[in-house]
């Protein structure tokens, strides 16, 4: 990352029937704060954590603060123009739609 080091959050990646779910740990994040991008096959969660202004001496600090970012490769049968994302209780919930064809498909048996 430009301008130094950024941290990860901490995130889980799942598959249901018709997408890829990731949901990262953003506490404290506010929706200006994050930015989520698609870049070729890499869905890239980044965004910056400032600093608070505080009245006092802050004796201990552990929060993380400043630049972080997420990356992961979206498989191939990943629909990247159906993408969407949400940020409720300090997770960040991203979906990514699977490409039709990629989808399950039940297929009737007929009496031969």
């Amino acid at each position: 990352m430009p301008g130094g080091l950024a941290w990860s959050p901490l995130a889980d990646v799942s598959e249901t029937d018709d997408a890829y779910l990731i949901e990262a740990d953003l506490p404290g994040v506010k929706q200006d704060q994050v930015s989520v991008e698609v870049s070729g096959g890499d869905l890239v969660i980044s965004g910056e954590i400032t600093r608070r202004e505080r009245a006092g001496v802050l004796r201990r600090a552990t929060r993380r603060q400043g630049r972080f970012a997420y990356r992961t490769m979206l498989p191939a049968d990943a629909d990247v123009d159906q993408v969407s994302a949400s940020l409720s209780d300090g997770v960040l919930s991203v979906r990514v739609a699977k490409a039709e064809t990629a989808k399950p498909r039940r297929i009737e048996i007929t009496a031969g």
